[in-house]
């Protein structure tokens, strides 16, 4: 069941909505809306009250993505797919929340500041703001370069720590190619061919 500040939708087998908290119907764009205006809610199934919050968000994603400008590139959709099955899956959901949870915090940031220069009225309307950020463009880019360069760096301690880890952790069980002592592996030994 969801906690009582969640918001609950069913799902009808119609494949049609209801909003249990306004007795109505409702459609994807209105979920959209409570998405953009960052109210929580919880959508289930009607019959089997199965969480379908994840489905109808991927829905809504299809859906933005199929018309306009897309966000995600079919580049960057393939490379994502691969990543599943991968032993790094997990990981790479956790470390994609993240990125988007510092860029969402990038944008926080530089919109605080425009309104500091600029007056809370400045860009009161999301047109407004858009306009300023489409000016902007060159600056956001150089700091999200420079985000993405730090960030992959990041990611490779991280994979080289791991990569570490685990040659230490199977020294231990006397796997062939493996210096017990080291924990590396015997080839980068002097000595060993």
């Amino acid at each position: 069941m969801a906690s009582p500040d969640l918001r609950l939708i069913k799902k009808y087998p119609n494949r049609r909505l209801y909003d249990t908290r306004t007795s109505s119907y409702i459609t994807l764009a209105d979920v959209k809306e409570l998405v953009l205006a960052h109210e929580g809610f919880k959508v289930v199934d009607a019959k089997s009250t199965e969480d379908l919050t994840r489905n109808i968000l991927m829905q809504i994603i299809l859906e933005e993505e199929s018309g306009g400008m897309p966000i995600f590139t079919a580049k960057m959709l393939e490379q994502i797919i691969r990543f599943y099955g991968h032993a790094l899956q997990g990981v790479m959901g956790s470390y994609l929340e993240k990125n988007i949870q510092t860029f969402m915090e990038m944008q926080n940031k530089v919109k605080e500041q425009s309104e500091a220069f600029m007056g809370s009225k400045g860009f009161a309307n999301q047109e407004a703001w858009s306009q300023f950020l489409a000016g902007q463009a060159p600056v956001m880019q150089k700091i999200m370069s420079n985000y993405m360069e730090q960030s992959q760096k990041v990611f490779l301690q991280m994979e080289e720590q791991m990569q570490s880890n685990a040659r230490s952790m199977m020294s231990g069980f006397g796997f062939p190619g493996v210096d017990p002592e080291s924990g590396s592996e015997g080839r980068d030994k002097p000595g060993k061919g």
